[in-house]
């Protein structure tokens, strides 16, 4: 659709960044603070250690002030449950509820939104050795860390994520390194989607207790959506893009605002023999719980053909989304895409079109959470990063949000990945995402140092003009 006349971006969006506990804030073993299972798994090698990162711990305070400074509306950010809860279950740390207590009300000081995830890929060591999200347990444990989070920060944070990336964890846990999966298993298994159940009624409990709690907070989930495509007009193309939609996107979300999974995937996953058991029980908890909005990821979208059934299922890569499902759909490049460095396809257009589908689905205010482009950026010797393939990254993605926004779509925020450099999960410091360069390689530590990136200067621009000047 064309528009004559595009819709302004709403007065109080909020324009802001992400980031992640694990992959910023280092200090991993500080404070009090219990190791969870980033700090216990091997590091992809030549990587740079988690546990000092780039030190958010102790430079929140000079980051946020930088964050001020661009004008940010929001702050997206995770919390370590180790560090509030050391084992996971049990005894409160309170050095920890100090850190987030003073990082929330740091943000306020120059009113950014405090925007909460719940759960990013950090689950405590000490529950993985109890099963993880493997047991039933792991609803209540959810459950229990979630009601610290409300008791102790939620007469300020008003906007408040479950898990990041559910599905991600499920379509290619091991790759981010989360989730068990036994040794030479696909992650097309029972007992993988018996951790995803577990998942869906843990966040599904939590949104009730928000709810119940916290009368004027919102809370929605945050998974990895991005449209799949066929790869031709063939029929054949298009109801195996209607498959991998299911399996990858409305499984999740249709969980999410309906208590209810998708018909397609459910009879995939029957067809495999990788049914979870579900228990009336926790059909009743996922359909009472309701999401205030739906937060999202996105990064790029998927093509796929159709599969004959002779393939072998699995995952190539992590966000890519290059999977296989026998006999259900074959993933396949996008020849009208061109790709990052990195190998990341990139679609703007897509990200316009992702959210029409899910609006059009849900009618759930939109928030997105994660889009971004990870680069090596070269720090110059009079402390400049002229990092302009990043600004026309963002500045086609925005453009596509207000094309949304006058398409009728309600479109809460825009977060991207990252507000700094950070610890990215499969290729380190050297992959940077941040409007913020921080001074560290994957070797070394080095000065921690942070200097503005020439998108910083940019992205200060839009946020003042709220999205009207996107001009370098």
């Amino acid at each position: 659709m064309l528009h004559k006349n595009l819709n302004p971006f709403p007065e109080h969006f909020l324009w802001g960044a992400s980031t992640s506990a694990y992959q910023v804030e280092g200090a991993a073993l500080e404070d009090g603070k219990g190791p969870s299972c980033q700090d216990v798994k091997e590091i992809p090698a030549g990587t740079a250690d988690l546990s000092v990162s780039v030190d958010h711990y102790h430079h929140y305070k000079e980051d946020i002030a930088l964050m001020a400074e661009m004008g940010f509306k929001s702050y997206r950010f995770s919390i370590s449950w180790t560090r509030v809860l050391p084992n996971g279950t049990g005894e409160v740390n309170p050095k920890g509820i100090e850190f987030y207590n003073n990082l929330i009300d740091e943000c306020l000081k120059y009113d950014i939104e405090p925007i909460v995830t719940m759960f990013h890929f950090d689950m405590p060591a000490a529950l993985d050795e109890r099963g993880s999200w493997s047991t039933h347990d792991s609803v209540d444990w959810f459950a229990e860390y979630a009601r610290v989070l409300f008791e102790n920060f939620g007469d300020r944070v008003k906007y408040w994520l479950t898990i990041n990336e559910q599905n991600m964890l499920t379509l290619v846990g091991p790759v981010i390194g989360t989730l068990h999966v036994p040794e030479g298993t696909t992650n097309l298994t029972k007992e993988i989607y018996q951790q995803n159940h577990h998942q869906l009624v843990a966040q599904a409990k939590a949104m009730q207790l928000c709810h119940e709690m916290l009368p004027d907070a919102k809370i929605g989930p945050a998974p990895n959506i991005s449209l799949v495509y066929p790869a031709s007009s063939k029929p054949e193309d298009v109801i195996a893009a209607q498959n991998f939609n299911a399996l990858r996107n409305w499984l999740y979300l249709d969980a999410y605002v309906f208590g209810e999974y998708n018909n397609l995937a459910w009879a995939y996953l029957e067809e495999n023999d990788a049914l979870p058991t579900v228990t009336d029980e926790d059909r009743a908890i996922m359909k009472a719980a309701k999401p205030d909005f739906i937060g999202f990821n996105y990064y790029n979208t998927a093509t796929v053909e159709a599969s004959d059934g002779s393939e072998v299922a699995g995952a190539n890569g992590d966000q890519q989304s290059n999977q296989t499902f026998p006999g259900f759909a074959k993933s396949v490049d996008n020849p009208n895409l061109v790709k990052t460095e990195f190998g990341w396809e990139i679609d703007p257009i897509g990200f316009r079109a992702t959210v029409r589908e899910m609006y059009s689905r849900y009618r759930l205010p939109l928030l997105v959470t994660e889009n971004g482009l990870g680069a090596y950026d070269t720090l110059t010797e009079d402390g400049k990063i002229h990092d302009n393939y990043r600004i026309e990254y963002l500045r086609q993605h925005i453009a596509q949000i207000q094309l949304a926004i006058s398409d009728g779509v309600d479109m809460l925020g825009y977060n991207p990945w990252s507000a700094i450099d950070l610890i990215s999960t499969h290729e380190g410091i050297r992959k940077r995402y941040g409007f913020i360069y921080v001074d560290r390689t994957d070797e070394e530590v080095g000065s921690l140092k942070r200097y503005r990136k020439d998108s910083f200067f940019w992205y200060k621009k839009v946020i003042a003009t709220n999205g009207q000047d996107l001009s370098d």
